[in-house]
């Protein structure tokens, strides 16, 4: 007789697919329907703290790559 190490691990993955899929069910929009949402300007653009980080990071970057050039030659 075959012993049939993977089917545990493939239980529980099929176990864990179908209760991922649970939440994934929608109920149907009320009478009323849905409120419109208003339409954001596709031209915006949001620019938060992690922007601004990054570009810090990169100027700090170059920063000390001109130094450590400065410095071999």
């Amino acid at each position: 007789m075959k012993k049939y190490s993977y089917l545990p691990s493939l239980a529980g993955a099929l176990v864990v697919g179908l209760l991922a899929a649970v939440p994934a069910v929608a109920q149907q929009p009320s009478t009323g329907g849905p409120t419109p949402q208003p339409q954001a300007d596709p031209t915006a653009v949001p620019l938060d703290g992690g922007a601004s980080l990054l570009l810090a990071g990169g100027v700090a970057l170059g920063l000390k790559k001109l130094r450590d050039r400065r410095r071999t030659s």
